[in-house]
């Protein structure tokens, strides 16, 4: 029997009960499983793969979380491309990009690149905005910042952070923000004079506890809620921060943390991502903005 053409074969869309073949796949990549993250993005977004024509697994996947209205999404975050290593370099991660960039109903389309993918993308029209540096490690004082109050959030705190994240990340994420309470190990706010100044979880990886989303009104605001987060874990923490938080970056250094390895923030189809880069300090993941 012939082996069918992977260019032919069906691009379906992927479900939770495909989380283990999606973590199988990335295993096989040398990326950790994290199936918890997988869990997140296939509920709160969609994936997208082909199968195996073997039978066993997925030949290729991605995920597209949309955000602004449901009718007409305005802004599509592309990530977690993954083309099995039997399969590279025959064309199939461009085809799945292809058909993701027309299914995801957006205006814009934003991801976070490797220097291995980034050609891909940029012959796909995406162009550099900016980039992230990936810290890694533990804290060496997880003191609070003097003057600043944070406090694990609560129910009656939501319609506040919500109002605040569309303010500065500049779209609707209620379908992100909602599910942070369920997806988080940690979850704080702070406060200053009765107003709500920014907001920050923690969630588990395979290795880490990884800190994301990082929103606050200025630098000292998100050193407050970094530390407070870093008490609460034994674990070694993971975040993303954009290289243009000079200050927060050379303060995570001195404070224990190794830098060093960089993602490329990519965007096609605006000028430039909509919100307020000076109060988004790191996304939730990498993988959704």
């Amino acid at each position: 029997m012939s082996t069918p053409d992977l260019l032919e074969l069906p691009i379906r869309r992927l479900s939770r009960r495909d989380l283990l073949a999606c973590a199988d796949l990335a295993q096989s990549r040398g990326w950790s499983s994290e199936e918890h993250k997988w869990g997140f993005l296939l509920t709160a977004g969609a994936g997208f793969g082909v199968d195996d024509p073997s039978g066993e697994g997925l030949a290729c996947v991605c995920t597209l979380t949309r955000f602004g209205t449901y009718e007409k999404p305005e802004l599509g975050a592309i990530g977690m491309v993954l083309v099995a290593e039997h399969h590279q370099r025959r064309g199939l991660g461009l085809r799945l990009m292809r058909h993701v960039l027309a299914e995801s109903g957006a205006g814009a389309l934003t991801l976070h690149a490797t220097s291995t993918g980034r050609p891909l993308y940029e012959r796909l029209g995406f162009r550099e905005v900016t980039r992230a540096e990936t810290l890694v490690g533990r804290l060496a004082d997880t003191g609070p910042v003097l003057g600043i109050a944070t406090r694990p959030a609560s129910a009656e705190d939501l319609p506040a952070i919500l109002r605040l994240d569309a303010e500065i990340f500049g779209l609707d994420r209620t379908h992100l923000i909602t599910r942070l309470p369920a997806f988080a190990h940690q979850f704080r706010v702070a406060e200053a004079r009765g107003r709500l100044t920014g907001f920050a979880a923690s969630w588990p990886n395979t290795h880490h506890d990884v800190i994301g989303p990082l929103i606050a009104e200025d630098t000292a605001t998100a050193r407050a809620l970094f530390a407070a987060l870093a008490a609460g874990t034994a674990r070694e923490l993971r975040t993303d921060i954009d290289v243009r938080h000079e200050e927060l970056l050379g303060w995570a250094g001195e404070q224990g943390l190794r830098g060093g390895e960089f993602t490329t923030v990519m965007l096609a189809g605006a000028p430039v991502l909509p919100g307020d880069w000076r109060r988004r300090f790191a996304p939730l993941t990498v993988a959704a903005a």
